[in-house]
């Protein structure tokens, strides 16, 4: 489900936990967070210091859509934690295939958190950054005929060159990556442009490509009530294999993670994740 002025919306009107936005915590402490603690909860410290962030909703056999959407499998305590990790970030990384099925439009965000993010000196709403490969994106829609801040798109050096120049009017095009777009470079440019903060929405795809490349710092992962039977995909799936067997790019190896925290509302689990090296510090 999504709302065309400010993109994807985590929550349905008749999914799970629909009339219950308190969140508790069930770890680090006790009682239900207002928006003042849940800003805190989740705000990077120090807001200088590279992090890629990952958030993702998904039911409880695992399946990243109901009927092809996420926001079937939200609710209105997801859609708080939704919206705080947007407005905590500098900019919001999202693949393309993504943003169409999900109904992305202008990335804005709440007054509220607006007059937050002007107390921290960052400008009112956060940058949004897409990944194409085939620029296969309307420079017409909302996303970027009414975007705040001009668009970032990042593609391949082959991608058609009808289609980047018209993407050049209303974003800044990108090459990152030949066959592929590199996950790595991606990062790089983000952090080159000051884009410390990186909060990624996916796709599936994307994220198995950050993954392999062990660019993830942390996930944000909100468990669903749900099953859903098994026909939606992963949160995550693995980057495309060579005509060899191999993988494209990147490490095969498991990155390991540790609890930040577990809250709940009704029936959601909302979770952050910390990724840490092999000595069991923060990556």
């Amino acid at each position: 489900m999504s709302d065309s002025a400010s993109g994807p919306v985590s929550e349905s009107a008749s999914g799970p936990g629909a009339g219950d936005a308190a969140i508790r915590m069930l770890t680090a402490g006790s009682g239900e967070l207002d928006d003042d603690a849940l800003w805190q909860l989740y705000a990077p410290t120090p807001r200088d210091s590279p992090v890629l962030r990952v958030n993702f909703v998904q039911s409880l056999d695992g399946s990243a859509t109901v009927q092809g959407l996420s926001g079937g499998l939200g609710g209105p305590a997801d859609k708080r934690v939704f919206d705080t990790l947007r407005a905590l970030a500098d900019v919001v990384l999202v693949g393309a295939g993504t943003a169409r099925s999900e109904g992305y439009g202008a990335l804005t965000v709440a007054p509220e958190h607006r007059a937050r993010r002007r107390a921290l000196g960052l400008p009112e709403d956060p940058a949004m950054a897409l990944v194409s490969g085939r620029l296969d994106l309307d420079p017409a829609s909302a996303l970027f005929a009414e975007a705040p801040r001009r668009p970032l798109v990042f593609t391949t050096s082959g991608a058609p060159a009808d289609a980047r120049g018209r993407l050049a009017e209303v974003a800044d095009v990108v090459e990152a990556g030949t066959g592929r777009v590199d996950p790595a470079l991606v990062v790089r440019e983000l952090h080159a442009r000051g884009l410390a903060q990186i909060l990624c929405e996916g796709g599936p795809s994307f994220f198995g490509d950050l993954i392999a490349a062990g660019l993830v710092d942390e996930l944000c992962l909100t468990i669903s009530p749900v099953l859903e039977g098994g026909h939606g995909p992963r949160i995550a799936t693995a980057p495309r294999t060579a005509t060899d067997g191999s993988a494209t790019g990147g490490s095969s190896m498991p990155l390991g993670f540790e609890l930040g925290h577990i809250a709940s509302s009704g029936g959601l689990l909302l979770m952050r994740w910390v990724h840490r090296d092999g000595d069991g510090r923060p990556a």
